[in-house]
Order: structure tokens, then C-alpha cells, then sequence
């Protein structure tokens, strides 16, 4: 035995999907997940809100314990276009297993999601990337996580060995980058590594993550994204950087940065989420 009950588990996808689907109305059709970090729920403006559905409510969906996060799905609209935003993830340090960590974006694959727009806060590692700006993710290091496909393989969503060779959608990349330098906000490509915490990281080892050519760090993304690749959804990720990675500054890593700088950057990050929506 494995310990996984991949029956049991898409009898709570399937469920949850239902679930949603019956609390959104029949003609709602979402072929664009957008995804809120830390401190991010504001990003929201880009679209009409239709209608919010509580994490809690629904059957077999994991509830964010988090601070700056919702724990509410939103069906909303935007460009003429369904949307089902996620303001509240999960995250694996609050405890929980990678299968609920990324259950939303298989309950997204099932409501008909394509697209999936991820926003994250994240620490600076590169001597380019200051607290408030964007960076828009172009690959990431994953081997600090626990295996987001481990387990028998959910044959309906994808293949045993997915290639990762371009997770992130270098059109949407182009995309954001564009729509950046013509509204004057400060976006710049990277790559962003992910780690488990919740603790932050130490110096030493932000200093082997700069070695190793990161540019950001955080404690999300990378595990949704995997399996969002998996379900052959095409992802753009845009981390705020929020603060200096541990040992950038003398300065003391702490969650109230976090949050407050996310919240001064969620606005903006709306806006650029908006404009790739209608070039979707």
C-alpha cells in the first residue's frame, strides 16, 4: 500500500467543483484562475465581483489558516471574460498535505480553466529586485519541495513525467512586460526559488540561493504551478518583492513587512492582471 487513494481524491475535486459550479449559476464558465498571494487580496479590482463563496463551505476544500489570506473563492468577470479568483491558497507549512496544498488548481482544470495568473510576496535575493516591485517568474528551483506529483498518477489531468522545460508562458511573460514599460510600473523577469517554511531563511542559505542564481524566494508558487503544468494549464506568475532576503540588509525579517508592503503593491499587481486578461 501507498498511503494514497487517488479515488477518494477525485471524489473531493469533483465534489468541490460541483459545489462551485452549482453556487455560481450555469452559464459560468471560467477559463482563467487568478490566484492571490500574501497580503494580495485586493488585486481583486480587476474584476466584477459576482458573487464570494467561503473556503469553509465548501465539501473537502482546504481553509487557509494563513494570515493575508481570505479563505473565500470569488467568481467574478473580467474583459468580458469568466474569471474564479482564489483569495486564500493553502500553503504545505500550515500542515497541510501537497494534495491539498494544490487541490484548487485541479478543482480549476475540471471547471475548465486554461489560464492560471499566480501572484506571491517574496523576498529580493538579486541586487536588482527592492522592496516594492514586481518581478514576472521565467522558471523556478523546485528540489526544496516536497514533490507536488508524488503518488500515483492522476491519469485524467496528465502524463506520469511532465516536462518542465516551460512552465511559465513566455507569451504572457512578453505580455506582462509590455503592458509594464507602457503604464510605467517597474516589472522585471526572474527566477524564484521555493522553500518550505514557515520560518524565513538564513542568511547562509540565501547566500547558496544566490549562487545558485535565484533572484526571489517564497513559500508558495512552485507546488501549484507543477501541477498546473501537469493539467496542461498555462500559468504567468508575478511575485511582489516585498522585503530584502535574509542577510541582504541588516534588517529583521518579519510578516507585518510582508503584509504591508503586498497591500501597498495590490492595486497595481490588479492592474497588470487585468490588461493580460484581455490579451487572453
Amino acid at each position: 500500500m501507498n498511503g494514497f487513494d487517488n479515488q477518494a481524491y477525485l471524489d473531493r475535486i469533483n465534489k468541490a467543483a460541483e459545489y462551485i459550479r452549482e453556487a455560481a449559476g450555469p452559464d459560468y464558465a471560467p477559463t482563467i484562475c487568478v490566484v492571490s498571494g500574501s497580503g494580495l487580496a485586493d488585486i481583486s479590482s480587476f474584476c466584477e465581483v459576482v458573487k464570494e463563496i467561503r473556503a469553509a463551505d465548501i465539501p473537502g476544500y482546504p481553509v487557509s489558516t494563513a494570515p493575508g489570506h481570505d479563505g473565500k473563492l470569488i467568481i467574478a468577470r473580467s474583459a468580458g471574460k469568466d474569471i474564479l479568483v482564489i483569495s486564500g491558497r493553502v500553503h504545505y507549512y500550515e500542515g497541510y498535505d501537497m494534495r491539498d496544498v494544490t487541490m484548487y488548481v485541479r478543482v480549476a482544470s475540471v471547471l475548465g480553466v486554461k489560464s492560471m495568473i499566480v501572484t506571491n510576496a517574496a523576498g529580493g535575493i538579486s541586487e536588482m529586485f527592492k522592496p516594492i516591485q514586481y518581478m514576472a517568474i521565467t522558471d523556478h528551483i523546485s528540489f526544496l519541495a516536497e514533490p507536488a506529483l508524488r503518488g500515483p498518477n492522476l491519469d485524467g489531468f496528465g502524463v506520469r513525467f511532465p516536462d518542465q522545460s516551460e512552465i511559465y508562458d513566455k507569451g504572457y511573460i512578453n505580455d506582462l512586460l509590455d503592458i509594464a514599460s507602457a503604464n510605467g510600473i517597474n516589472l522585471t523577469k526572474g527566477l524564484y526559488v521555493y522553500t518550505k517554511g514557515p520560518q524565513y531563511e538564513t542568511p547562509a542559505e540565501i547566500r547558496m540561493l544566490k549562487l545558485c542564481g535565484a533572484d526571489a524566494v517564497g513559500m508558495s508558487t512552485v507546488p501549484e504551478v507543477i501541477v498546473a503544468s501537469h493539467c496542461g494549464i498555462k500559468v504567468a506568475a508575478i511575485s511582489v518583492i516585498t522585503n530584502f532576503a535574509a542577510g541582504i540588509t541588516n534588517a529583521k525579517l518579519s510578516e507585518e513587512e510582508v503584509l504591508t508592503n503586498a497591500g501597498k503593491a495590490a492595486r497595481e499587481v490588479g492592474f497588470l492582471i487585468g490588461k493580460l486578461i484581455e490579451r487572453i
